[in-house]
């Protein structure tokens, strides 16, 4: 699974640090570790249960070793899963630098293709609709856009799909790995979850289009507040990156 993957793979490395802050947020969960480095993951709320303690080890994870707060990725539970990916991304996506252009230019898309988006990725939508013949959006909240379908539609409706685009929140909630054994065209993993991974090319991926920590106070200070993407402005930096 691409979960064990990431975990295992930055595994040497992260035993060399340590947690120096955490933030989870509305929209981000954010990490710091004792070298500096941030790293970012969505805070997947509308799967979180019920109740006003939603983290038996809260006020516990300053200082803990950063392979230990990576191994929560495994985690079914979407808040410490949360925190995996953010340690993991902290480590992983330092020093990363685009080699390709934005997400439409690379994918390419045009009136030939039919596009899966996993996830709903607001500005791409309209740019995507007028380059490809279809645009199919798998979203689990339900929408009343007529393109959107829930996310169970994706058996019937993704292997037709060209191109596919993926929100990194399928690492989170572990639907990433039946995602791409019905994938058989071009695959992007979109948003500022995403991990710089080269080796998931192993798994189909080829493009990666995410984001780097530029500003870590700031970020940390946004997501405290309760901000997502729209808010980091320039304390984040886009990255988009053939693999």
């Amino acid at each position: 699974m691409i979960k064990e993957q990431l975990v295992n793979q930055y595994k040497a490395e992260l035993q060399r640090q340590s947690v120096s802050d955490l933030r989870i947020g509305l929209g981000y969960t954010a990490i710091q570790l004792d070298s500096g480095n941030t790293g970012l993951a969505a805070t997947l709320r509308y799967d979180l249960p019920r109740g006003c303690s939603l983290l038996e080890a809260a006020g516990q994870y300053i200082g803990i070793n950063a392979y230990k707060a990576a191994q929560l990725l495994t985690k079914p539970d979407p808040l410490q899963a949360g925190i995996g990916l953010a340690t993991i991304n902290a480590v992983a996506n330092q020093g990363t630098q685009s080699n390709i252009a934005s997400p439409l230019e690379a994918l390419g898309i045009n009136s030939t293709h039919k596009v899966g988006m996993v996830g709903y990725f607001e500005p791409l939508i309209e740019p995507i609709r007028e380059r490809s013949s279809e645009l199919y959006i798998f979203e689990r909240e339900s929408s009343s856009d007529e393109t959107t379908y829930p996310d169970w539609a994706i058996n019937s409706l993704l292997p037709s799909c060209d191109i596919l685009i993926i929100s990194s929140t399928t690492i989170i909630n572990e639907t990433i790995d039946h995602i791409l054994r019905l994938a058989s065209g071009k695959t992007a993993l979109l948003g500022p979850s995403t991990p710089f991974v080269p080796t998931l090319q192993e798994h189909g991926i080829s493009y990666l289009f995410g984001s780097i920590v530029m500003n870590p106070k700031e970020v940390m200070e946004i997501v405290s507040q309760g901000g997502g993407t729209r808010n980091f402005g320039n304390s984040i930096k886009k990255i988009n990156l053939k693999i």
